[in-house]
């Protein structure tokens, strides 16, 4: 069945290391706006923003895109992505939820392209995802950095099996190394079953949310791409983001 992919970004004020992080400003706009703005670029289907609070609603609706309100309790921006999908589209005509951050400013909006490509080629694959080479040394070793343990059929492949994902530097030895980009594309049913799954005692120790699929059986492939978007988790993340989004304008 060809893929007819629905992007939502799931947004919501509460943050403790920058608040009200998606109405940042940037160049005169909110974050989510820059964000839902590459997405609607990328043009690979529909965009729809998860409000968790009425206030990212209204910027989004006031620029013409598509919002939605969400529980505000909602346990995860998965939770929140899959309350949109059933809000906006109940009766599942999109078979593939694209789950877009809304802290990616920056982002390129090609790669939403490159996430699609695993679920192309496989019918097997539950969930994809992306990954980007680590070039630094100190980032391979920088808790803040989730690292991918992959198989791949060659050397050279560009796609490849997510084996596990952790915070601490893997797998040991010689590269390559993959930092994930956290950037998902679900089809539609394991989506569904992810958020009824109960949290996995590894996800609880790493902190990572994908753990869980893992471990109830669901297949993550990844997509390897040569850009890796600035996630803005902090004001000085905002102020880099703001520098790169100057110059490129």
């Amino acid at each position: 069945m060809p893929l007819n992919p629905l992007i939502v970004i799931p947004s919501r004020l509460k943050a403790t290391r920058l608040p009200d992080k998606p109405l940042a400003d940037i160049q005169g706009e909110p974050m989510i706006v820059h964000v839902w703005r590459r997405a609607v670029a990328a043009a690979v289907g529909p965009v729809v923003v998860a409000c968790g609070d009425q206030a990212i609603y209204d910027v989004i609706v006031a620029r013409g895109g598509s919002a939605v309100m969400t529980d505000p309790d909602l346990p995860s921006g998965s939770d929140r992505v899959q309350a949109a999908a059933e809000a906006v589209d109940p009766a599942g005509d999109f078979n593939v939820i694209i789950n877009l951050q809304g802290d990616l400013p920056t982002l390129d909006p090609a790669i939403l392209r490159d996430v699609l490509l695993p679920l192309e080629v496989d019918p097997a694959v539950d969930i994809a995802t992306l990954g980007v080479e680590i070039h630094e040394a100190a980032e391979f070793h920088n808790p803040s950095v989730v690292k991918i343990a992959l198989a791949r059929a060659t050397e050279t492949d560009s796609l490849g099996r997510a084996l596990y994902f952790s915070r601490a530097p893997i797998p040991t030895g010689e590269g390559p190394h993959y930092h994930h980009i956290g950037i998902y594309a679900y089809r539609r049913a394991a989506l569904a079953h992810f958020v009824t799954l109960p949290v996995a005692e590894l996800e609880t120790l790493e902190r990572l949310e994908q753990l869980r699929a893992l471990a109830n059986g669901l297949r993550i492939d990844v997509k390897i791409v040569h850009t890796n978007p600035l996630g803005v988790d902090t004001p000085a993340d905002l102020e880099r983001a703001r520098a790169l989004i100057n110059r490129a304008n």
